[in-house]
């Protein structure tokens, strides 16, 4: 093994390395293409024929990539998408960056990461270093995938493989920090596995940071989604309460914001989206119910996230009363179904779940958003984008801002408006026609 450690870190400096990654999603895709473009060979997974098929014709799905870089990576045969998992044999190293959803009773669904382990154990060669991304509870790398790996494998860590956990840091749309240039923290179950890794993530990413165990890199990534989950849903209630007291929690924040020290300004919203802040939370307090504990900070903002969209129902439909208007037969459009503006990105968008609400209670639901042009809610229902004419302005009995593109004219549709929820700040102040979070 000591030959084979030498000889994988060889691989690396020279960049002869293969790496296998594992799904091709939001996290996938990126993390292949900042590898591939630094002129190492990737081998992309994943179950989709059609992504497949788009990713070798350098046709690019995910927003945070260029079309360019996906294309030239392509083209030059730096990257490669196939459906054929047995060909992970021919990588060195694999990164797994497959989707990790809660059930309905917020419990972790592992499938994905346990079918990746078997498929890995299966076909894996020896010597190769394995490496987890998706977000998952910390203790996953020893206690879940560790036992997989060696069980489909005969192999056994540190003395046929090296096994770590990197957690994936994407923000759709930020346009300043990307994969290459986000700092990465990487946790493996062996110094050897974590040199292997330090170093196989330095090709494509420009600041390492080791910790000491994968459970300490999973703890990382769940420490940074709960801390987020709890602020936000700490100052959602601050602006429901301040919307009571007549006071804008935004210039609130605004002032606040002034204060050099110990204040970060966390901003209200009709609730929290995203794979990531709504979800991660809960993996830790799954684990924890395991240890007898119960994190009640994690429970209580979940329950403020979770009632958002409900409370965001109940201000449409008192707009609409004041308006002498219920919200059963009213025509309601919604502005942006994305969970963040300009991104095409609609998963555990909270716009969603106010429109199953209020199209539950009779209202006639029409939504526009240029990134995404169709979308199906929780409840079944289908609905497609609107083109966002002068005549649908005007004769939609409410409109409400959910997501604020930058592509949206504000103050046209403000103009043509008889009545704005608006849930985004997109308005200053509040007037006869326009009311606020």
């Amino acid at each position: 093994m000591a030959d084979s450690y030498k000889n994988i870190l060889k691989k690396i400096s020279d960049k002869t390395i293969k790496i296998g990654v594992l799904g091709l999603g939001y996290v996938g895709l990126p993390l292949a293409v900042t590898f591939a473009l630094k002129n190492t060979k990737v081998l992309g997974f994943e179950k989709s024929s059609e992504k497949v098929k788009l990713v070798n014709t350098g046709k690019n799905y995910i927003g945070d990539i260029e079309d360019i870089d996906l294309e030239t990576v392509s083209k030059n045969g730096y990257l490669e998408a196939t459906e054929d998992f047995s060909r992970i044999s021919e990588c060195d190293a694999v990164l797994i960056c497959v989707p990790t959803p809660l059930d309905h009773f917020k419990k972790p669904d592992m499938t994905y990461i346990e079918s990746a382990c078997t498929e890995i154990g299966q076909n894996m060669k020896p010597c190769t270093f394995i490496c987890l991304e998706s977000t998952t509870y910390p203790t996953t790398t020893e206690d879940l995938m560790l036992p997989i790996i060696e069980k489909e494998s005969g192999m056994k860590v540190e003395d046929d493989f090296w096994l770590a956990f990197s957690p994936e840091r994407v923000d759709p749309g930020n346009e300043e920090y990307k994969t290459g240039n986000t700092p990465k923290v990487l946790g493996a179950m062996t110094e050897k596995g974590k040199k292997i890794g330090m170093e196989l993530y330095s090709i494509a990413i420009k600041y390492m940071y080791p910790v000491s165990s994968p459970r300490v890199a999973e703890m990382v990534k769940i420490l940074e989604n709960t801390y987020r989950l709890v602020n936000i849903s700490l100052i959602n209630e601050l602006a429901l309460l301040s919307g009571k007291m007549k006071i804008n929690i935004w210039e609130v924040i605004e002032a606040a914001k002034t204060k050099p020290y110990g204040f970060q300004a966390f901003y209200p919203g009709p609730g929290v989206g995203g794979h990531c802040i709504p979800l991660d939370p809960f993996y830790l307090e799954y684990i924890a119910k395991k240890y007898n504990f119960d994190i009640a900070m994690i429970n209580t903002a979940g329950q403020v996230d979770n009632l958002m969209p409900h409370r965001m129902t109940v201000k449409i439909g008192t707009a609409l009363n004041k308006h002498k208007k219920p919200i059963n037969g009213s025509k309601i459009l919604f502005l942006g179904v994305a969970y963040k503006p300009d991104i095409s990105d609609e998963r555990e968008s909270p716009a969603l779940k106010i429109m199953d609400e209020v199209a539950h209670k009779g209202g006639d639901v029409l939504y526009h958003d240029p990134h995404i042009p169709a979308v199906k809610t929780e409840g079944g229902r289908t609905f497609n984008s609107v083109y966002l004419s002068d005549n649908i302005l005007k004769e939609v009995d409410c409109i409400v801002v959910t997501t604020k593109h930058k592509i949206f004219d504000f103050g046209k549709i403000e103009e043509k408006a008889a009545l704005i929820v608006d849930l985004q700040n997109a308005y200053p102040a509040r007037t006869e026609k326009i009311y606020k979070l």
